[in-house]
């Protein structure tokens, strides 16, 4: 069988997969499972930065519940965080304190990086990256919202 994707596409995505890779890579080296690094990530660049609703968590990550509920019962055994009630059928994640070191000594770092890389950049080239990536992705969000097995 020949391959379908476009040579754009297929750089498009090894793009993504190596940077995906850079991701765990940092992840390793934070001393963070994957999951943990993308749910501590996701409360930091929530609102206030020390807590976040369960439900925005599962939206942003795109991790299954199953993974994310194993990592916040990891994660709260470890005393870095603990779930809140937040009316009848919402709950929240919030650091502890301990958390929120643990989150200062490793997740705030990568986005610092995040931040120092496209400060680096020239604005019109930040703003056509992101404006060229929603694109993207709202066509293909379009794109795919009818896709049926044939």
């Amino acid at each position: 069988m020949k391959g379908y994707a476009s040579k754009e596409m297929r750089r498009f995505n090894y793009l993504i997969v190596e940077t995906d890779a850079v991701y765990h890579e940092a992840a390793l080296k934070l001393g963070l499972s994957d999951s943990a690094l993308q749910i501590l990530y996701t409360v930091c660049d929530y609102d206030g930065g020390d807590a976040c609703p369960l439900q925005e968590i599962s939206r942003r990550t795109g991790i299954s519940k199953q993974t994310i509920n194993s990592a916040i019962r990891k994660l709260e055994k470890e005393g870095m965080i603990y779930l809140e009630q937040t009316g009848t059928r919402g709950k929240r994640l919030c650091l502890t304190q301990e958390g929120k070191r643990l989150a200062e000594g490793t997740v705030v770092k990568l986005i610092e990086a995040e931040n120092d890389i496209l400060s680096a950049w020239p604005r019109e080239d930040v703003d056509k990256y992101l404006e060229l990536t929603e694109k993207f992705l709202r066509a293909l969000r379009e794109r795919t919202e009818n896709l049926r097995v044939t």
